[in-house]
């Protein structure tokens, strides 16, 4: 299997080449969860792995609580389906927490005060009530705990882990907070090795080919964990070892593109370059930069050739259209163009919106 086949494999198997016509709930829980701390990029990394999907239609599965934004791993922002919420938290908050123990102590955050803010806060949303940020603060505010310097970030973050709130659905340009009582009902809690297990088979068969310390970099979880979760999984999946290294993927996992675009527009934080350890198959280290300017995390739109990252993008709205400017890193080809043409029409028919193409 070389590297090129790792790329085409997994662009298949993340339903980026074979997008389905599912429901939103339905893509979301395949992948196991989907990074989403870049709103308006998460939903359209939902929108792009199903045929015929649209920003309004990933909207109105939040909006029917059929995928849940919370933090359930590494302690930063996915979409997780509903189903799921519940498990994953509890799979792994523990380790969460303990290991922001040392940055709450520097914002003089403690178990009083998290149980100060899981009251109040409660006692705002009670009744189904959505609230914003700055609304969920200044309750705070209001009875004197401290917001400032990354105080409230951190105490709402805590409540969700707690497994108290969870982002609702947007109101205008604002998001807000639902109590998870509210917005979830009760679901099974499932035992730690059957949900490591889960874990594991959702993040191989959607992700694969992949690694154990790729699921360990996705997951969050300890190596010791990551293993168990694959080990119970090892005589359904498929293995194949490059270079000494385990890859493990579902059964039938196909290296053929099967017709379609070859060229895609991919959002920023996507599974596809964000799930993985080691994204060498599918990067060019010499690229990396440029991808990921900073130290910040923050990871730029790409432009996917052929399963290999090939350039950025940037979208623009505009009062009645929307601009789609590429940066590819080599000029693109007569067909390249043409591709990258329908990849943002897709974009544009995704949003709803006129579409205008610059750059290449």
């Amino acid at each position: 299997m070389t590297p090129h086949e790792i790329a085409i494999r997994r662009l298949a198997n993340q339903k980026i080449t074979h997008a389905e016509n599912r429901e939103v709930e339905k893509i979301v829980a395949a992948l196991g969860a989907m990074q989403a701390q870049d709103y308006p990029g998460a939903l359209w990394a939902i929108g792009l792995r199903s045929r015929d999907g649209t920003e309004a239609a990933v909207e109105k599965a939040l909006a029917e609580r059929k995928i849940i934004r919370t933090w359930p791993m590494r302690g930063t922002l996915h979409f997780v389906a509903m189903a799921d919420v519940r498990w994953m938290l509890t799979l792994q908050r523990e380790r969460i927490i303990a290991r922001a123990a040392t940055r709450h102590r520097q914002l003089k955050l403690d178990e009083a005060i998290f149980a100060r803010a899981t009251g109040l806060i409660s006692d705002a949303l009670h009744g189904g009530r959505q609230m914003t940020r700055e609304e969920l603060y200044e309750v705070l505010e209001g009875e004197k705990i401290s917001t400032a310097g990354q105080r409230g970030y951190h105490i709402l973050w805590r409540l969700g882990l707690d497994a108290v709130i969870c982002f609702g659905p947007r109101q205008g340009k604002q998001q807000t907070f639902v109590m998870l009582d509210d917005w979830v009902p009760e679901t099974l809690i499932m035992e730690r090795e059957e949900a490591l297990a889960e874990l594991a088979w959702r993040y191989f068969t959607s992700h694969g080919p992949a690694t154990v310390q790729d699921f360990i970099w996705w997951s969050g979880l300890k190596a010791s964990d990551a293993r168990t979760g694959l080990k119970k999984n090892a005589s359904r999946l498929a293995q194949e070892i490059v270079d000494g290294i385990a890859y493990w993927m579902p059964e039938g996992t196909t290296s053929h593109g099967g017709g379609s675009p070859i060229l895609h527009l991919l959002p920023g934080f996507d599974e596809f370059l964000l799930g993985y350890k080691d994204r060498s198959a599918v990067l060019a280290q010499s690229r990396t930069a440029s991808i990921i300017p900073s130290r910040n995390g923050v990871m730029k739109p790409v432009i996917v050739i052929d399963g290999i990252v090939s350039g950025t993008w940037k979208r623009t709205f505009r009062k009645n259209d929307v601009l789609v400017t590429a940066s590819p890193f080599e000029p693109l080809s007569r067909s390249g163009v043409r591709a990258f043409r329908q990849a943002a029409e897709r974009y544009g028919d995704y949003l709803g919106r006129a579409l205008d193409v610059r750059g290449i």
